[in-house]
């Protein structure tokens, strides 16, 4: 009997050693993937790397689907954002919702609710963000994103459902955003909605950031559209792909969630490019000093005359005296001022919108918002640069369940009261 007690009192012990083992394992394990280095000034770090994880995680799988041959892995990572998105509680119930087309283009429309302030509205246009290739506006976090401006500013906002890459390339993105742009512009559709033909703004994040700049110098310069934007937002705007080795890709190349070899990558799907040309844009081949097509360019992307001193830090210019040859013959989207608004000349940037453009310190693209504020106030336009010395890329649609990240709420309420005071 004792015998007996002594075995099971051995395979016991047996079992909480494996068990601790497994605790040990696991914990490491979650570790690993869960771990990043990350700056101390950077927003919530910990909540951070959760958020890494799980985007990092689906990326995986995306690419396993791919390799696989069953699925484009934008698709799968669609999906998953699509699933999650919808998991979001909906708020702000009382504005009105309409799913329309503006030109043949999926909009959907939000109206304040029936106890709104009377009389003309201000309006904005909003064009959601993701590569061009990702993003779900009429559900998630940027619903209620555009239900929030509604209510706060007592504005009707119009969301682009614009098509996106894999299905369409460069320059359909863009032009889908200025038909409905150029539809809702129309005397006619804004006295519909009660809309103040002189308090409407056009604004974006990331690559809805471009192309939000982009139709606002199209329509700018436009004649033949009678009524223009007031304001532009442009939300941490990706707006050139000649340069991925500006201070900020350096410093931020290995922060979440838009590491400097994937905004690379969604150039290249925008574009229509070859995708195996991302290691000689990330070297800047393709804008050596011996490529001539780019010389009429060079000082409009010369980030070491634009930006802070504070911003420059040790961070060098890379610029290879040979680079190579054909890419931007092959790839004449990259010069294209309307993928790339950077680009575009003082003789058009003097008829944009005043602009509110926000950035983020641990942020690829901060170097692009910078370099855009001094090429718009160099044309003579009023600029206000609202910059976040902990925001990260994409932590506006991190503003809301389940992140709540402060930063992001911060950004949002920002660009909402400056729209507030200015539209």
């Amino acid at each position: 009997m004792a015998a007996g007690s002594g075995s099971r009192g051995q395979g016991r012990g047996v079992c909480v050693k494996l068990l601790c083992v497994w605790s040990v394992c696991s914990a490491l394990t979650a570790a690993y993937l869960l771990y990043l280095p990350l700056p101390g000034t950077i927003s919530e770090p910990l909540k951070l790397m959760i958020v890494a994880a799980a985007f990092r995680g689906v990326s995986s799988l995306g690419d396993m689907g791919q390799s696989l041959g069953v699925v484009h892995h934008i698709r799968l990572i669609n999906s998953a954002i699509t699933g999650f998105e919808s998991l979001v509680p909906l708020d702000y119930e009382e504005v009105q919702v309409e799913d329309l087309e503006f030109s043949g283009v999926q909009v959907r429309l939000y109206q304040p609710g029936t106890d709104a302030q009377p009389g003309l509205r201000r309006a904005v246009v909003f064009i959601h963000g993701g590569g061009w290739s990702l993003g779900v506006p009429k559900v998630g976090s940027y619903d209620l994103l555009c239900r929030k401006m509604a209510v706060k500013l007592n504005a009707v906002v119009v969301t682009v459902d614009y098509r996106m890459a894999p299905d369409v390339r460069f320059p359909v993105q863009f032009e889908e955003c200025l038909q409905a742009s150029r539809f809702f512009l129309q005397p006619e559709v804004l006295q519909r909605y009660s809309v103040d033909p002189q308090r409407v703004a056009v604004c974006g994040d990331s690559a809805g950031g471009n192309l939000a700049a982009a139709v606002a110098q199209q329509i700018g310069k436009d004649n033949s559209t009678a009524e223009k934007f007031k304001l532009q937002v442009l939300i941490y705007p990706v707006l050139q792909p000649l340069d991925f080795n500006t201070a900020s890709y350096q410093q931020n190349q290995r922060i979440p969630i838009l590491y400097r070899e994937l905004m690379a990558h969604y150039w290249l799907e925008y574009l229509g490019a070859d995708p195996d040309l991302i290691h000689s844009l990330l070297l800047n081949n393709h804008t050596a000093r011996d490529q001539k097509l780019l010389e009429p360019h060079r000082a409009k992307i010369d980030w070491t005359k634009m930006i802070p001193k504070d911003k420059k830090k040790e961070y060098k210019p890379v610029v290879p005296s040979k680079g190579s040859p054909g890419i931007l013959q092959q790839v004449p989207a990259l010069l294209d001022v309307r993928a790339a608004p950077l680009l575009a000349d003082l003789e058009v940037l003097k008829f944009a919108p005043r602009a509110y453009i926000m950035t983020g310190e641990h942020d690829v693209l901060r170097d692009d918002g910078l370099m855009y504020t001094h090429r718009l106030q160099q044309a003579g336009v009023s600029v206000t640069n609202h910059h976040y010395e902990g925001g990260f890329h994409g932590c506006v649609s991190f503003a809301f369940w389940p992140s709540y990240f402060d930063v992001g709420i911060r950004a949002v309420d920002d660009y909402i009261a400056w729209l507030q005071e200015h539209l």
